[in-house]
C-alpha cells in the first residue's frame, strides 16, 4: 500500500518521503492550487463548510467521480492525495481499511467537513501541526461513501507534517476519529497507528553498528562483508513489516550536510520501498483485498493482483520543493512553489505527462579525451 516517513538532515531541517502502491494505475493529477482558492466541502444532510485558501498548494490529486460527457472532471472534484504548501506543511493520506463505522453525532446545523477534503483543509488553511491539531479540536470531520471507490467509506487515514519536524495522525477506527501525535514521523497502513508504536517495544536490539564477529566455542565466526545490522529487520512488504523499516532508515541513514544532498539521501532511503511489479501476487479466491475504483478495469477473476509503486514524492519542507516520479520513470521531475507563486489560477496535468526516459549519455563518452 503505502508508505510516508520524515528525514532529517545535519542541521535538523525536515524532508518527507512518500510511495503509493496499488494494483492498478489511477487518472492522478499533478494539481497547483493558490492562495485565494474558495473551496466548498458538502456532506448530505449538513450545512456545507465554505473555507478560503490562505496558502498556495502543490498536490498529487485524484477525482472524486467518474466523468461524464455532460460533467467533465473539474478542479473542485480534485481530492488531494499527497501536497505540500507554502509553508512547509504536507499532508499525506494512506489506506486504512477499518476506518468505517459510525461516525461521531454532529448537530445538522454545524458545518461538517469530508475526510475526502481534509487535504485542500489543512494544507489551504494551515503553516504547522500545532495550528492543524488546535482546529481539529473545533471542526467535526466526517467520512462519506466515495463514489469513485464504489461507494467505500473513505477507507484512509491521514499524516501532516511541518516545517519543524511535527507530525500527526489523523485516524478513522470504525468511524470515531483520534488525533496522534507522531513521534517517529512515520506512517502506513493498518493496523491503528498505535499499535504500530507498540509494535516498535519488539525491536529494541536494532542498531545500524555490524557486529561482523563472534565465538561459537573454539571457533572464530567473521562477516565475509558489512550489512549484518540489517539482519533484524521485517523483510516483508506488509504495512506492519513497512513501519519497522520506515523507523529504521530515517533514523540511522546517514544526515546530510545540504538540502540538495538531503534530498538525494531521501530518495535512497524511499527506493527501499519501491515496489515492481510481480515481486507479490494475490490470487483472487485468497482473499485479498484492494481498492476497486469506478470506470477501471480492475484484475479479472483469473488473473492475480499486484500492488506496484505507482509514484514516489520527496517534499522539501524547508525550501518547498516537490519531487515526483512515476512507476515509469527512475528521475524525479521537481515544483517550486516560489516559482509558482506567480500563478492566479488553479493548474493541473495528468501525472502521466511527467514520463521522463534516462539520459543518452554516448555524446560525454564521445567528447571525451582520448586516454
Amino acid at each position: 500500500m503505502c508508505t510516508s516517513l520524515i528525514y532529517r538532515d545535519a542541521h535538523g531541517k525536515a524532508y518527507v518521503g512518500r510511495t503509493l502502491e496499488l494494483i492498478i494505475d489511477l487518472p492522478y493529477q499533478v494539481t497547483y492550487l493558490p492562495a485565494g482558492s474558495v473551496n466548498v466541502s458538502e456532506i448530505a444532510g449538513y450545512r456545507p463548510l465554505n473555507y478560503t485558501s490562505r496558502y498556495a498548494v502543490m498536490a498529487i490529486t485524484m477525482p472524486a467521480r467518474v466523468p461524464t460527457s455532460d460533467a467533465p472532471i473539474g478542479i473542485s472534484d480534485l481530492k488531494v492525495i499527497e501536497g505540500l504548501n507554502d509553508r512547509g506543511l504536507t499532508f499525506s493520506v494512506l489506506s486504512y481499511p477499518s476506518a468505517a463505522g459510525t461516525s461521531q453525532s454532529v448537530p445538522a446545523t454545524q458545518s461538517a467537513l469530508a475526510a475526502s477534503d481534509l487535504g485542500s483543509w489543512a494544507l489551504g488553511q494551515f503553516g504547522s501541526v500545532a495550528e492543524v491539531k488546535a482546529a481539529l479540536d473545533e471542526q467535526p470531520v466526517l467520512l462519506e461513501p466515495l463514489a469513485i471507490l464504489r461507494g467505500a467509506m473513505s477507507p484512509f487515514h491521514y499524516v501532516v507534517n511541518d516545517a519543524a519536524g511535527e507530525s500527526i495522525v489523523i485516524e478513522f477506527e470504525r468511524g470515531q476519529m483520534s488525533v496522534y501525535d507522531n513521534p517517529v514521523g512515520v506512517l502506513t497502513n493498518g493496523p491503528q497507528f498505535s499499535w504500530h508504536l507498540t509494535n516498535l517495544n519488539n525491536y529494541t536490539f536494532l542498531s545500524n553498528v555490524d557486529k561482523s564477529t563472534a565465538r561459537f566455542g573454539g571457533y572464530r565466526a567473521a562477516q565475509p562483508d558489512s550489512g549484518v545490522a540489517t539482519a533484524g529487520l521485517p523483510a516483508s512488504n506488509t504495512s506492519v513489516g513497512r513501519f519497522v523499516r520506515a523507523v529504521y532508515y530515517s533514523q540511522f541513514t546517514e544526515k546530510a550536510a545540504s538540502p540538495d544532498m538531503a534530498v538525494r539521501t531521501l530518495s535512497h532511503i524511499m527506493n527501499n520501498f519501491d515496489r515492481p511489479r510481480g515481486v507479490t501476487i494475490d490470487y483472487p479466491q485468497a482473499g485479498s483485498g484492494h481498492l476497486e475504483v469506478e470506470g477501471l478495469d480492475q484484475p479479472d477473476a483469473e488473473d492475480y493482483a499486484t500492488e506496484f509503486t505507482s509514484w514516489t514524492s520527496l517534499s522539501d519542507l524547508g525550501r518547498k520543493l516537490f519531487f515526483l516520479r512515476d512507476y515509469e520513470s527512475m528521475n524525479f521531475a521537481c515544483f517550486d512553489l516560489e516559482a509558482l507563486a506567480t500563478l492566479q489560477e488553479a493548474r493541473a496535468i495528468p501525472l502521466l505527462r511527467l514520463n521522463s526516459a534516462a539520459m543518452d549519455a554516448s555524446d560525454l563518452l564521445r567528447g571525451a579525451p582520448v586516454t
